[in-house]
């Protein structure tokens, strides 16, 4: 992991879950849970590499359109 994708691209997301990531693995010291440990550890890794659902930026939409200048000829048959 680089420095540069600790240091960019803060969206509100990647902000949720480290929020959420510390709030649970607060609760996990004091509640001695370790299952909740490890639902820390997942948000935490999460923000910290901007991962999400499927991988970095897997579920984004792509910003390019592809713009096909040329216009295809349509052929029709008639079915009777």
């Amino acid at each position: 992991m680089d420095k540069e994708t600790l240091l960019t691209d803060w969206n509100f997301m990647r902000i949720i879950r480290l929020g959420l990531g510390i709030y649970i693995a607060v609760q996990a010291v004091k509640t001695l849970s370790i299952l909740s440990g490890f639902f820390a550890a997942f948000f935490i890794f999460q923000a910290i590499t901007n991962t999400g659902c499927c991988g970095a930026k897997g579920c984004s939409i792509p910003l390019k359109k592809n713009n096909s200048d040329s216009i295809e000829e349509v052929e029709y048959e008639e079915i009777k």
